[in-house]
């Protein structure tokens, strides 16, 4: 399915089907452990899923995005080498730290991350969503590096729905950013374009993914200012 053929809804909300959407958006996760590392995710799935992605917002309707698909497996054993060596210890120390407080489910999270970094190079697809242009390295402001990522991380998150729609699983992580200009080295991605992630991608095992626990909406949710915590209705 090429760009073109994304069929678009109609106005208005009658043709979704409000509890299939539900559960596509409330279990999206991050998938770290339960990942088929050895059936191979076919080519067409991927492009039926970056083009899912192309029908995300983009500020100025620039659309300057990029895909960097990587199946060979010694360029994802590289990948794989470079971050680890940005994440180092740091999952396990993050893994301690959220022990001590009682906090089991953010322990999970990064025992996940740590088992993620350890396989890698053996998941059969690492994606590198790239927007064209930099942000200056001095004097950006949160204006500008906001309108900046939000140019490329609703597409980012329409590629994770669609790979979940198609039963793959997947992370956003960005520890090789740290080594941005070795990685762009490596797949001769040009001093101009920005990467902004790499996403592992493989077929999931198992089919159950409920939704996360989270505290209910109202205490997070701040009415006409920061100090309203009543609806106003």
């Amino acid at each position: 399915m090429d760009s073109a053929a994304v069929s678009l809804p109609r106005p208005g909300a009658a043709d979704i089907d409000l509890p299939v959407a539900d559960r596509l958006l409330t279990t999206t996760r991050a998938v770290r452990r339960r990942l088929d590392l050895a059936r191979p995710v076919d080519r067409q799935l991927l492009l039926d899923s970056i083009a899912i992605a192309q029908q995300a917002p983009t500020g100025g309707n620039s659309q300057g995005w990029s895909f960097v698909v990587v199946t060979e497996p010694q360029v994802r054993a590289e990948l794989a080498r470079i971050y680890r060596e940005v994440s180092g210890d740091y999952f396990e120390r993050a893994r301690r730290k959220a022990a001590e407080r009682g906090d089991a489910q953010t322990g999970r999270v990064y025992e996940g991350a740590a088992y993620l970094a350890a396989v890698l190079d053996q998941v059969p697809v690492h994606v590198i969503p790239c927007l064209h242009g930099r942000i200056p390295a001095e004097g950006t402001t949160n204006a500008r590096a906001a309108g900046f990522y939000a140019s490329i991380y609703p597409a980012v998150w329409n590629l994770m729905l669609a790979l979940r729609a198609r039963g793959l699983g997947s992370a956003l992580t960005t520890m090789h950013l740290a080594r941005e200009a070795e990685v762009a080295e490596l797949l001769g991605i040009p001093h101009d374009v920005s990467q902004v992630a790499l996403i592992p991608v493989a077929h999931y095992t198992g089919d159950t993914f409920s939704p996360a626990a989270r505290p209910p909406a109202e205490t997070i949710t701040h009415w006409n200012g920061w100090a309203g915590s009543e609806d106003p209705r």
